[in-house]
């Protein structure tokens, strides 16, 4: 489980093609501190488990369904990539609860700066869009987000400075492909009240 706080911008140092699966290699100082083999850190909202740790360089293993249903599948060597480590009993629940288990992807529509924010709408599969409300969370590439606006297709999230100097989203643009993951809880009550 992670909470959508990115502890860092790591940068994809390789990618070996397996038989039927990508080794994806990733230079992250903050994350590989402490981590071992079988833990779990969030690349780009994708939970992966950790296969070796070197020199702050981890890999995993990335099955083709994980790079046909995200946008691992585009990722490219020397790419950014938002990260995270999985939470203990002892982390702050800074964000919301995120599995890392990507629900589909959505595209990067429009940006609208602002003098202390900018807006940013992305695309929306259709099957989601009932778990969405205002202010509502979403995670977006792995980064917990408030909805500021929920329409048919689309969503609008607004992003502080913080989250745009610390995050991919500071500098993805109109057509870029994100992971999305909606709110765990949302699908658990929906399941409870169609019983």
């Amino acid at each position: 489980m992670f909470t959508g706080i990115v502890e860092e911008l790591g940068r994809v140092t390789a990618m070996q093609r397996l038989h039927d699966a990508v080794r994806l290699s990733v230079d992250g100082t903050v994350v590989t501190d402490g981590s071992r083999a079988g833990d779990s850190i969030s690349v780009n909202g994708v939970c992966l488990t950790v296969v070796t740790n070197k020199r702050g360089v981890f890999t995993a293993d990335v099955m083709l369904q994980t790079l046909a249903m995200t946008s691992l599948g585009a990722l490219r060597v020397g790419d950014a990539v938002n990260l995270e480590r999985a939470v203990t009993p002892a982390t702050r629940l800074g964000g919301h609860i995120v599995q890392g288990h990507v629900d589909g992807t959505g595209e990067i529509l429009e940006r609208r700066p602002s003098e202390h924010w900018e807006l940013v709408d992305v695309s929306l599969p259709v099957e989601l869009n009932r778990y969405l409300v205002d202010k509502g969370s979403i995670t977006v590439d792995g980064i917990s987000l408030t909805v500021a606006d929920v329409r048919a297709d689309s969503f609008t999230v607004s992003l502080i400075p913080e989250t745009l100097a610390r995050t991919t989203l500071g500098f993805k643009q109109p057509g870029d492909v994100v992971n999305l993951e909606v709110d765990v809880i949302a699908k658990y009550v929906e399941k409870m009240v169609t019983r």
